[in-house]
């Protein structure tokens, strides 16, 4: 099939469910209200409560939710074939990630900018809420160990992509700084900081920076995933508008400025795409498509780390509740935008299926460095860029994608430590709780060896324990909306086919597991299976109550906001 008419259908597709199905949600299934008091004026304290601009608000959630994931998961899916994952990430996009990323804020924003795990506890109970908080605990420390050693991965396989990562930092503190304290025009701070971040990515890719293959005795991966983690526990402690807003949005503006040029690419190559629609002559041992396809592809057609960053950190920074819409849905659609684009870059960007087979011999081959190459290539033919700097631009554009998300990542985690040290009574501070977020990700990151390749052990889990809390999640809005009388179908019917199929996959890999003798991986996944048919009984449970009108009543959260707003 021509990647023009696939790049077509797909953007029309997304963004049609933008533009309709969105609409319909935020009226009649959520209500959106412009006049609802939302936490960060509520609960206004410059450091996480922060009323925001929207579009700088979705900079920062768009570039979060967005790591590598949208990227790997579908580099990796397309081994069964194209039209599978194109499926799944475009529908996925339109009626499940989308309603889930708004409905997650909308939920916290109702709830004072509380967490997922924290609302689980009131909608679902307490026993239903420590479980939850496990499956999230883990989740987060998969995201954020392995994105450690993928972001460190690419800086020693492209050193042209040095400069920019990490001159976007000094960019983003001076965007924060334009927008927060000199008052700035959005739009002429926006130009300039994609200005600047381009600029970057050209002195990078003309001077390459590579670091000695061992530093003090450790390899160079591990000394980066070092200097990440360091900075990404000081970035979780600063408040928001100093470097994370600021980052995610310029970041967001230049990432999608690469997604018009990766698109852009695809219209002027007008390649064809090698790869089959239905692959029949996958690799020994590719595990089945189903239920594989839909825990493979988690990101980029629903992931329930998106609640944790709607929930975490963009419900605190939300002006308007209506601009859930544009934050959270949109937000979805951007990612949706690009797990589209790895899609065509993977399929089309070979020349030849021999050069694609040559690259998919075996179930996790593919991955961010298919990416790269499949879409270097699309860049070089559709625009004729030099294929040096086609290669620096992806691999930016993937490196900051996991950055943002690291950056988040921490900051969440950190916020999960405080909440688990509340339920058994302990009162944990920033600092403290910072500290062990990032010594547990480290220790399981250094645990297998000096070069950190031990943040990947977990990483097969990480589409199952993704798709499991997206489900949950989705348990909790239909409790909220059953609560306050409303239709659940929209939330209900995504909800039972993400719970089937990830439960599905935990058995399948159990198995998998078992006979590899992989005894951690099958420890933990027991562990995420318990705590997932547990907290599906108890969300059960809490619809039945809801349904039948028991259970604390929505509406006196409601109140308390409308009282402090009428006496404001």
């Amino acid at each position: 099939m021509n990647s023009v008419l696939l790049a077509v259908i797909g953007v029309a597709m997304i963004l049609a469910g933008y533009l309709l199905y969105s609409r319909y949600l935020s009226a009649r299934v959520y209500r959106l209200d412009a006049e609802f008091v939302t936490p960060s004026h509520e609960l206004t304290d410059g450091v996480d409560y922060v009323p925001t601009n929207k579009y700088v608000l979705w900079g920062h959630h768009f570039t979060s939710v967005a790591g590598a994931a949208p990227i790997v998961g579908p580099a990796v899916a397309v081994i069964w074939g194209w039209l599978p994952a194109f499926l799944w990430v475009t529908i996925g996009t339109v009626f499940m990630a989308g309603m889930h990323d708004m409905g997650a804020l909308w939920a916290s924003v109702r709830n004072k900018g509380k967490s997922m795990g924290a609302l689980s506890g009131r909608y679902i109970g307490a026993r239903g809420a420590n479980l939850f908080l496990v499956v999230i605990f883990l989740l987060l420390l998969m995201v954020n160990a392995a994105f450690a050693v993928v972001i460190a991965g690419l800086l020693v396989d492209t050193p042209t992509a040095v400069i920019p990562t990490w001159g976007a930092i000094l960019v983003a503190l001076l965007v924060g700084q334009a927008i927060y304290r000199l008052k700035w025009n959005l739009a002429v701070v926006s130009v300039v900081g994609v200005v600047a971040l381009y600029t970057l990515i050209l002195i990078g890719d003309s001077v390459p920076i590579e670091m000695p293959e061992t530093v003090l005795g450790l390899p160079n991966t591990a000394v980066w995933i070092i200097i990440l983690f360091v900075y990404a526990a000081i970035a979780s402690i600063l408040p928001v508008w100093v470097l994370l807003q600021p980052r995610d949005y310029i970041n967001g503006l230049q990432l999608f400025v690469g997604l018009g040029l990766l698109y852009g690419s695809v219209l002027f190559a007008a390649r064809d795409t090698v790869a089959p629609a239905f692959n029949d002559n996958v690799p020994e041992g590719t595990p089945s498509i189903v239920p594989l396809l839909f825990v493979t592809i988690a990101c980029g057609a629903i992931s329930g780390f998106h609640g944790m960053v709607s929930s975490g950190t963009s419900s605190k920074q939300l002006d308007k509740e209506t601009d859930a819409r544009f934050v959270g849905y949109f937000g979805a659609v951007g990612e949706g935008l690009l797990a589209l684009g790895a899609i065509i870059a993977t399929t089309a960007g070979f020349r030849t299926l021999a050069d694609w087979e040559a690259v998919y011999t075996a179930f996790n081959d593919g991955g961010v460095g298919a990416f790269v190459e499949g879409g270097g290539a699309l860049m070089n033919q559709g625009l004729g860029l030099p294929t040096s700097l086609s290669a620096t631009v992806l691999a930016t554009m993937a490196v900051l994608f996991a950055a943002t998300t690291m950056d988040t990542g921490i900051r969440l985690q950190r916020f999960v430590v405080q909440e688990a040290g509340e339920v058994i009574g302990v009162s944990l501070g920033k600092a403290v709780s910072t500290l062990i977020a990032v010594g547990v990700a480290l220790a399981l990151t250094f645990g297998a060896g000096a070069d950190g390749s031990g943040g990947m052990l977990i990483w097969p889990l990480f589409g199952t324990t993704n798709q499991l809390l997206a489900g949950l999640t989705l348990g909790i809005l239909a409790v909220m909306l059953l609560r306050k009388k409303r239709g659940i179908l929209p939330v209900v019917l995504p909800m039972i086919f993400v719970l089937v199929m990830t439960v599905y996959a935990l058995f399948v890999q159990l198995g998998t597991f078992y006979r590899d003798e992989n005894w951690l991986l099958l420890v933990l996944d027991v562990i995420i299976l318990v705590a997932a048919v547990w907290v599906i009984i108890e969300s059960l449970a809490a619809m039945n109550r809801a349904r039948r009108g028991e259970g604390v009543d929505d509406d006196e959260v409601e109140q308390e906001s409308t009282s402090s707003e009428r006496s404001a």
